[in-house]
């Protein structure tokens, strides 16, 4: 791709479900790799909805994403952990389990992390 390029999350190459329908990531394709938006529901666990697709023991993608909406705790296998909500640009490198917080979803856009998530 040259010049001006229109992609949307409405209309993208790919769609993951997650297990038990707690989300779903959206993606769509660059020259520099995809891009996803995904959509985490109250509930939603890395461990207990991504895991059986995933089959490693923690999250193993490193994902550079904004949140959107709702909120985000993340746990590194080595303790250090954090929270994340509407505006904060996180990094995460991989390993490391997620979960929402409170009852609203949780919209994140991730650059790095979306090539291989969720995907069956």
């Amino acid at each position: 791709m040259s010049g001006l390029v229109r992609k949307s999350f409405d209309d993208p190459e790919e769609v993951r479900p997650f297990e038990a329908g707690k989300g779903e990531l959206r993606l769509v394709n660059l020259d520099a790799g995809p891009v996803g938006r995904a959509v985490f529901e109250p509930g939603w666990r890395w461990s207990e909805h991504i895991k059986p697709i995933a089959k490693t023991d923690s999250c193993q993608a490193a994902h550079a994403g904004y949140v959107i909406s709702g909120r985000m705790k993340i746990v590194m296998d080595d303790g250090q952990e954090d929270e994340f909500g509407p505006g904060d640009y996180m990094v995460c490198p991989p390993g490391h389990d997620a979960w929402v917080l409170g009852d609203e979803q949780c919209v994140v856009v991730d650059w790095q992390g979306f090539t291989d998530y969720a995907k069956r």
